[in-house]
C-alpha cells in the first residue's frame, strides 16, 4: 500500500504554522526569564523571527484543533501532578537513602513532532522526570525518572505517559489521531527499561 502525498500547504496553512511557531518560542523564552512583561515579550518575539528566518526548520504542521474542555482537563491534570511530583521529590531529598532511578523507553502511539515535542515538554517540566532522548523515526522517549523501585513501577510510569499522550491528543489533536489513540489501547509491557541501582 502506498501512501498518498500530502498536498501542499495553502498560504494560510503556512501562516497559521508561523504563528503557531512563534507563540512556542516566545513562550518558552517568557519562562526562561521566569518573568513575564512586555520587554521579554518583545524580545521574544525578536529572538522568534531571527531563528525562523536566519535558522529556518522543517514546518511542524497543526492538523488537529484545540478543544477547549479537554484542553482545560489536561492543563488541570498537569497542575496536579508538579504538585504531586514536586512533593514526591522533596520527600526523596530529605530521605537518607540513596533513591533508585530508571531510564525508560515509552513508544508514543502518534509519531508526529508536535505530539513528540509536547509530551517531551509536559514531561521535562514535571519534576523527577527528564528527557534524555526523542527518537523521531520511531516516536519513542527516553526518560530518565527517579524514585523508580520495581519493574511494576516502570509499567505504572509508562502507562501514566500513555495517559499524558491521550490527555495532549484529546486536546489539540486531529481525528485521525484520536482514532489511532482509541485503537491503541496497551495491553501489557513496551519499550525497554534500563534500571539503576534497584534491587534485583
Amino acid at each position: 500500500m502506498t501512501s498518498q502525498p500530502k498536498a501542499p500547504l495553502t498560504r494560510r496553512d503556512r501562516w497559521r504554522n508561523r504563528a503557531v511557531a512563534v507563540t512556542g518560542l516566545v513562550t518558552v523564552w517568557v519562562l526562561l526569564w521566569g518573568t513575564f512583561s512586555w520587554a521579554n515579550v518583545i524580545s521574544g518575539l525578536v529572538v522568534a523571527a531571527v531563528l525562523l528566518v536566519v535558522f529556518p526548520l522543517p514546518p511542524v504542521t497543526f492538523a488537529g484543533r484545540i478543544r477547549p474542555v479537554p484542553l482545560l482537563r489536561f492543563v488541570v491534570r498537569f497542575l496536579y501532578d508538579l504538585v504531586v511530583a514536586s512533593a514526591q521529590v522533596a520527600w526523596l531529598a530529605v530521605r537518607s537513602e540513596h533513591p533508585y532511578s530508571a531510564i525508560i523507553a515509552v513508544p508514543l502511539r502518534v509519531n508526529t513532532d508536535l505530539n513528540l515535542t509536547l509530551n517531551a515538554e509536559a514531561l521535562s517540566l514535571v519534576p523527577g522526570s527528564l528527557i534524555l532522548e526523542a527518537d523521531r523515526s520511531t516516536g519513542t522517549l527516553y526518560v530518565h525518572v527517579i524514585g523508580i523501585r520495581s519493574l511494576h513501577e516502570v509499567e505504572r510510569f509508562r502507562r501514566g505517559v500513555l495517559e499524558l499522550e491521550e490527555r495532549i491528543v484529546a486536546a489539540v489533536g486531529s481525528a485521525e489521531e484520536l482514532s489511532l489513540i482509541r485503537q491503541s489501547v496497551p495491553t501489557g509491557p513496551s519499550g525497554s527499561v534500563d534500571l539503576e541501582g534497584a534491587p534485583t
